[in-house]
């Protein structure tokens, strides 16, 4: 029974795809992914599916296949950390699925800051809604996964209507490539802030 591997690509950059991630695209005949994620790795030879056909026409495509190639499904960051695996994992046979871990982007995002991350409460704002709020009030580190509703500036101007204009902000766009930035400043300096790429949010209290 062949196995279908769902792999984390890491943060973004090439860099920081872990070597096991390299060893088991390089061995499989199909890549299922987004395109961002698979411009990122070396698909030469290799049949694709761009994911941005459907979800489910991905899964019907790997009922069709998985008995006679191997299938890899990159994702971003890791495959436990709000990836595709969950989605995977309720249409497909437990059974055939097995995943191998990448760096997140919060654990990326965490080491940029200098903070430990063993004390955060992580969340993600990305296509769903989260009281982040409550967790931003319960907790000194909070760190965030973000969309393009739930941006940098919305988090901001909702810490500044429920009176959390103290905390401090990191905002990584672009992590791990050449045009990462890091910005860092209390919610009214960053509501004020142009549009940011892709990026991810750590809150802070004001005083660590």
């Amino acid at each position: 029974m062949n196995k279908i591997y769902v792999v984390g690509l890491g943060p973004g950059h090439r860099d920081y795809i872990l070597p096991i991630a390299k060893k088991i695209v390089l061995e499989s005949d199909v890549i299922i992914g987004a395109k961002r994620n698979l411009n990122n790795i070396d698909t030469k030879g290799k049949e694709i599916f761009d994911i941005s056909l459907g979800l489910k026409e991905m899964i019907v495509y790997i009922k069709n296949n998985w008995d006679i190639r191997k299938i890899v499904v990159v994702v971003s960051g890791d495959t436990g950390f709000y990836s595709l695996s969950d989605y995977l994992k309720r249409n497909l046979d437990n059974r055939r699925i097995k995943m191998i871990p990448g760096i997140s982007s919060l654990q990326y995002m965490f080491s940029k800051v200098g903070e430990s991350w063993e004390d955060a409460y992580l969340c993600s704002l990305h296509g769903r809604n989260n009281d982040f709020l409550t967790a931003v009030k319960e907790n000194k580190k909070v760190g965030i996964l973000t969309d393009k509703v739930w941006n940098p500036q919305k988090i901001a101007s909702e810490l500044i209507k429920n009176n959390m204009k103290s905390k401090i902000m990191y905002v990584g766009e672009n992590l791990s490539y050449e045009t990462e930035k890091i910005y860092i400043g209390k919610p009214e300096e960053i509501v004020c802030l142009e549009e940011i790429d892709l990026n991810v949010v750590v809150i802070l209290d004001e005083i660590m």
